[in-house]
């Protein structure tokens, strides 16, 4: 069957095992080719083909709910729901999102880009099922490494404990983002390849086979090789926790799918079905990527495989702070580093492998990971959380109760702050100065170059004290020289980059670039602003502030951040409280999500480029003059 053909799920219900052999060769074709071109999640997608279609061909969606955890994996879900042909624009600016969307297709009855959250919505549409007397599967997809996170394993008790209907799929493919850390995962690795269940069922066959008997006899044999299996290779822990346990399963085998999902409709409880997938199967270089690299990606050569990367001459924002924090944390043994099962994409392969004993990946497990921090600062540590500012959201409450009410000092990284492309709303870092400056003792910064970077982490370990965030951007550095390493920033104090006397504009990070370039085509028409780097983002140089109100000179105020609660926020609020009539225009992201597309095609929608702040700042200028 042709790829671009299949419009429904019904279209491939009445395919025999053989024909979905071929369907699935096709598809894993098509989304190499397409993804080449996008980029994408190609690995995970690759490994679970037969998977979501023998989903598809046993369960009737939309009535039967699929709730795909984390939601990377449903490339073959969006095709077998009739939008391969919106495959060109997978990720793209006004196109397909690489996660369920609600909003696109009645089959996506779930939205997630963070982990670990299919067990508890499953948990809720099955007793919303059961109350409105209601018939229908349940059946949540969760990946192994999400299965470690906590609420996964919170809704996994309440799931067993109240013997709730539903079919849960554990994909089990070794690892997620990065490799697979914890007991859980050893759990996993135990029951895949448990030696003493395949040597004593096969011990048992062949003591068996020699006695009379007949088919008794072999009916007794199943029997103890049932209880065998529950004893040894499953380990007890599902069925202990009221699940009923069906695997290991074949993921890649059309027939030990589909008789394992059968057989766990006909069950009246929650089931687990324990499938076996590779990561990244039918293309060679995803799969025998070991580290992650396939996990997400941009465009690529079709028959190498090499990554289609830009021009840029300088290292990515995450290699710059995890180098400057290597170097620091060679010379003080107190210093180490953390990260949710992000060493890949924070950078931090090369700390993990020179600083073994410093380094920490805790699993898919960011509350864990904050209140760990705050356990070792407790007692002397100086630690840093490396953390994308999208998941630092997962552990507020830790970042709130356990390190800013007790006045801890851990060193926050918080990769991906500001827009972040192609992933869309569920991972563009633009809400964390909101939900960190309102705490008390939270020291919010963000550099504007590579050499205030490195300044910026020396002062964070070695002048400053307290909960402290430094905020980074996806992509790479301006190329700028660092010119000493050992040096660091004035605490609370912002830096003009250039004077003006016609109106103020304050900002930090990478919106200073282009403020800088309106600075020199106003100052072509006669307009000369101050352009003024506010790297602290707070606590807000006030005495600065104090000297705004005594020139009495428009201010505009530009983040790359939600404009609720953000920095423009916060200097309104100064001006107000002190009785300082001084006007001011805030720019930034308006109180909504922010889909997917290209950083700069984002910037032009939002209002955040060159063009925008010189109209902005014209507009603001003539006013004053106009009110003068």
């Amino acid at each position: 069957m042709d790829v671009d053909k299949i419009k429904t799920p019904s279209d491939i219900k009445g395919l025999s095992d053989e024909e979905l052999i071929q369907l699935s060769k096709e598809i894993r074709k098509f989304l190499i080719e397409k993804c080449a071109v996008t980029g994408g999640h190609i690995g995970a997608n690759l490994g679970v083909v037969e998977l979501t279609l023998a989903l598809h061909k046993h369960f009737d969606s939309p009535k039967d709910k699929l709730i795909f955890d984390v939601g990377h994996q449903a490339y073959i879900h969006k095709i077998l729901t009739g939008r391969a042909d919106q495959f060109d624009r997978l990720r793209q600016h006004n196109g397909l999102s690489g996660f369920p969307k609600r909003s696109e297709s009645e089959h996506d009855v779930w939205e997630a880009g963070h982990s670990s959250t299919s067990l508890s919505a499953a948990m809720g549409m099955a007793k919303a099922r059961d109350i409105m007397g209601e018939s229908y599967h349940v059946v949540p997809i969760i990946g192994d490494g999400a299965l470690t996170g906590g609420m996964a394993l919170e809704a996994l008790n309440h799931i067993g404990h109240d013997k709730t209907n539903m079919t849960i799929i554990l994909n089990d493919n070794e690892m997620s983002i990065a490799p697979n850390v914890g007991a859980m995962h050893n759990m996993f690795g135990r029951l895949r390849t448990n030696q003493n269940y395949n040597r004593a069922k096969v011990d048992i066959d062949g003591f068996l086979s020699k006695l009379p008997g007949g088919h008794k006899l072999r009916d007794s044999a199943d029997r103890i090789k049932d209880s065998l299996k529950y004893l040894v290779v499953a380990g007890v822990f599902f069925e202990e926790l009221g699940i009923k346990y069906i695997g290991p399963v074949d993921g890649h085998s059309f027939r030990e799918l589909g008789e394992a999902i059968e057989t766990s409709k006909r069950i009246n409880g929650p089931v687990l079905i324990h499938v076996i997938t590779k990561k990244g199967k039918g293309y060679e270089h995803a799969e025998n990527d070991k580290i992650g690299t396939w996990h997400g990606l941009g465009p690529y050569k079709l028959d190498t495989g090499e990554q289609i990367k830009g021009s840029a001459t300088a290292p990515s924002w995450s290699q710059l702070m995890s180098d400057n924090v290597m170097a620091l944390a060679e010379k003080d043994k107190r210093i180490v580093a953390i990260t949710p099962a992000m060493p890949v994409g924070s950078k931090l392969t090369k700390f993990q492998q020179q600083l073994p004993d410093q380094f920490f990946d805790v699993g898919i497990a960011e509350q864990h990971a904050v209140t760990m921090a705050g356990g070792l600062a407790a007692n002397g540590m100086l630690p840093y959380v490396a953390i994308y500012s999208t998941f630092m959201q997962r552990a507020y409450d830790q970042v709130l109760h356990d390190i800013d009410r007790q006045n801890l000092h851990v060193v926050f990284g918080i990769d991906r702050s500001g827009l972040v492309g192609a992933d869309g709303e569920t991972h563009q870092g633009v809400f964390d100065i909101p939900f960190l400056t309102h705490l008390p003792n939270m020291t919010v910064m963000m550099p504007k170059d590579e050499d205030e970077a490195a300044k910026m982490v020396y002062s964070a370990f070695n002048d400053y004290s307290g909960p402290l965030a430094i905020r980074y951007p996806r992509g790479n550095g301006l190329g700028v020289e660092v010119t000493d390493k050992t040096t660091g920033v004035p605490y609370g104090k912002w830096e003009v980059l250039r004077e003006g006397r016609d109106a103020v504009v304050l900002s930090f990070g990478p919106t200073l670039q282009p403020l800088l370039a309106a600075q020199e085509i106003l100052l072509k028409e006669g307009i000369n602003i101050e352009v003024v780097n506010a790297r602290f983002i707070k606590p807000l140089d006030t005495a600065y502030l104090d000297q705004l109100n005594e020139r009495q000179i428009p201010v505009m105020t530009v983040e790359e951040s939600i404009l609720t609660g953000g920095f423009g926020s916060l200097v309104v609020s100064y001006f107000n409280d002190n009785g300082f009539a001084v006007p001011v225009k805030r720019l930034g992201i308006q109180d909504e999500y922010i889909e997917q597309g290209e950083v700069d095609q984002l910037l032009q929608e939002i209002g955040l480029t060159t063009a925008h702040f010189v109209d902005e700042i014209k507009q603001m200028v003539q006013n004053e003059k106009t009110e003068n």
